[in-house]
């Protein structure tokens, strides 16, 4: 389930378990992972790497002379929509795929295109034709491909013996010969498989807002559903077909068989993430339907918002470990597991770091999902929702710290001035608030974090130099309502800035706003968005700083101590440098990853609500890539520009050819 929201700050700012033993031979060693770890140069896939960690060792650019980066190229896309009624709103979320000497990306319309790494210039376009009006959440996106070659040389040589996979937002996945710009043909019908044609055992349309994953010749691919619309939407099931011939191999379902024809969802929305020594594929999985009402769901589906981890290559569940029990938030996993070795204890331990719309940080050994560090369960307040059982205890991290504030109370309002400041007391004040995990209600519960984040689809990052994770985040309070449906008025509850969800067979509308001042202000104190590095030896917070800033119309910035929401995700390079876009204020910029200090930035045509990457190409240049296209969703200005970063010649030694 993708998780957007919108609301304006001054006309201009868009905000929108139990962990089980699994029954595999011992892995290899903590070492040798993290050996590859450290090595890794290239960018083949959505995270850098399959285990997601968004980490490169490169550092021709660092921190000595990143203030002299200048861009390379800009390849334009030519699609920017605001979202018109031929034409939904673009958005730009691309992470460019480094492979075979060439980039690979997807566009908002869904076109894959291959450009030429130094220059930008376009080598091939292929164009699937998918509707540019009626997708779900009425946008138009594409986050980016997959990658694949066949491991025998000969083989690799002949027609797609390399392949670029994508699922495509109107539920289909095609395998594309990453050479040639063509479908292959002998993959499903044509060079396509229509997922949406598959039985997901529910109601709804089905369509992918994230890149497929692959493990030798399997394509893994979750799903996008319909949020809070029905009772027993799509389940969330994944599936892993071959890549050669697009046979479905084998599929896993997070909900219970006795349970499939009450429920469904729980599906694996954001990016999956591959430990390619034990050959498993990590699933951050979502809430169960409906989202914010559970009475049809009472019985426990433990691999709802859970990182669950199948056998890559038959689907069996190994093991799983659950973060948020009975979920009545929609606080579905947002973002992939960042598979990372870190020391812990004095040892080296293979671990999975997973982020969460709560804020918390959950640190898993890797073979067996027990938790790292303390989680204790703590009890939580009860709903008076008729037929509702909310779980009595949600699990919370002792550490790693929450990267987000988890509670607010209506005399901690915020406003610009005094009169702000009183409206959003007013506003806070009204709603039920027994702190955080205070169930949906139909008086209005307060939702903070809110739906948003916390953290989001950027995931974290993770630097095995240093051992710091490092996390963007938004801090935003919001409500959400149960309002019976017979007291729904359309005119009077469907306002600006509130969500209004049909929640059907249901005896509820449910209502959902971030809560803002008349200013348009968060309600909450700043800062509105963080980032944060963790020391992953110890889990304490290394540092943590205000990130972003609201652009107003005047076209100031608010202080910098503000922060603001964001979108997006940070990488981490040998060069001690964060890069990170995900700001709405239009700037790209870089920080030292040991103190969290600013060293560069760059203005951008829009904001780049995306993920960037980086990678050395065959000229010896190393650039740094990030889509600057705005989010159409949130009312952003828009542009179509993917911008290519590097040192001037003459500020770096090229390789020898000797």
């Amino acid at each position: 389930m993708r998780r957007l929201a919108i609301a304006l700050t001054l006309g201009v700012l868009a905000i929108a378990g139990c962990g089980r033993a699994p029954d595999q031979p011992p892995a290899q060693s903590g070492a040798a992972i993290a050996a590859v770890e450290h090595d890794a140069t290239g960018w083949p896939s959505y995270g850098g790497q399959p285990s997601g960690t968004k980490y490169s060792a490169l550092d021709q650019i660092n921190r000595a002379n990143v203030s002299s980066l200048q861009v390379a190229w800009t390849y334009h896309t030519g699609e920017i929509s605001s979202g018109t009624d031929d034409t939904d709103a673009t958005v730009s979320e691309l992470t460019p795929v480094y492979a075979n000497g060439h980039l690979y990306i997807c566009t908002p319309f869904g076109r894959v295109a291959s450009l030429d790494p130094a220059s930008g210039r376009q080598v091939w376009s292929f164009d699937p034709k998918k509707p540019r009006s009626g997708n779900m959440y009425a946008e138009n996106y594409c986050r980016g491909v997959a990658y694949w070659e066949a491991p025998d040389p000969q083989a690799r040589a002949a027609e797609c013996g390399k392949r670029v996979l994508l699922a495509g937002q109107a539920g289909m996945l095609m395998a594309i010969d990453a050479d040639r710009g063509r479908l292959c043909p002998g993959f499903g019908q044509g060079g396509r498989v229509n997922l949406a044609a598959l039985d997901y055992k529910g109601e709804g349309p089905l369509a992918n807002t994230s890149p497929p994953a692959i493990y030798r010749n399997v394509v893994i691919v979750g799903a996008s559903v319909t949020d809070n619309k029905f009772r027993n939407s799509l389940d969330g099931i994944v599936r892993g077909f071959d890549v050669v011939t697009g046979r479905e191999l084998w599929s896993w379902n997070p909900i219970p068989p006795e349970l499939s024809d009450r429920t469904g969802a729980a599906n694996t929305w954001a990016p999956i993430s591959i430990d390619a020594q034990r050959g498993w594929v990590f699933l951050p999985t979502g809430s169960a339907s409906w989202d914010t009402l559970g009475v049809n769901r009472i019985d426990a589906i433990p691999d709802a918002n859970a990182v669950v981890v199948l056998d890559a290559l038959t689907g069996r569940r190994v093991w799983s470990y659950q973060t948020i029990h009975h979920d009545l938030w929609d606080y579905d996993l947002p973002a992939m597991p960042t598979l990372a070795t870190i020391e812990h204890q004095g040892r080296p331990v293979d671990a999975v770091i997973q982020g969460t719309k709560t804020g918390n940080i959950f640190v898993l050994d890797r073979q067996s999902g027990k938790p790292l560090f303390p989680v204790r369960e703590m009890p939580v307040p009860q709903s008076d929702v008729p037929g509702e059982r909310a779980s009595p205890t949600q699990p919370m991290p002792v550490l790693p710290h929450p990267v987000t504030s988890q509670a607010l109370t209506a005399d901690q309002a915020w406003g610009a001035i005094g009169f702000d400041t009183w409206r959003c007391k007013a506003k806070l004040a009204a709603f039920r608030n027994e702190g955080m995990f205070t169930p949906p209600s139909i008086k209005g519960s307060l939702l903070h974090p809110s739906f948003l984040g916390g953290t989001n689809w950027g995931g974290i990052a993770y630097d095995p130099n240093t051992g710091l994770a490092v996390v963007n985040s938004s801090n935003l309070v919001s409500s959400v309502i149960l309002k019976p449906r017979a007291e729904y008025d359309e005119k009077r509850d469907k306002r600006p800035g509130v969500s209004v969800y049909e929640m059907r067979g249901s005896p509820y509308v449910m209502l959902r706003e971030v809560l803002l001042s008349p200013l348009g202000a968060p309600c909450n104190p700043p800062p509105w968005g963080q980032l944060t590095a963790i020391d992953m030896k110890t889990g304490q917070t290394r540092w943590q700083i205000p990130f972003g800033r609201i652009r107003f119309s005047s076209g100031l910035s608010s202080p910098a101590s503000w922060g603001a929401p964001n979108q997006g995700g940070p990488i981490v390079t040998r060069g001690g440098l964060i890069f990170i876009g995900a700001s709405l204020d239009s700037r790209f910029r870089a920080y030292d990853i040991q103190t969290g200090r600013e060293v560069w930035s760059a203005r951008v045509p829009a904001p780049a609500t995306a993920t960037p990457m980086t990678f050395r190409h065959t000229d010896g240049r190393q650039y740094v890539v990030v889509a600057a296209g705005g989010h159409g969703g949130f009312g952003t200005p828009l542009g179509d520009a993917l911008l290519a970063y590097a040192l001037p010649r003459k500020a770096y030694a090229p390789p020898r050819k000797d």
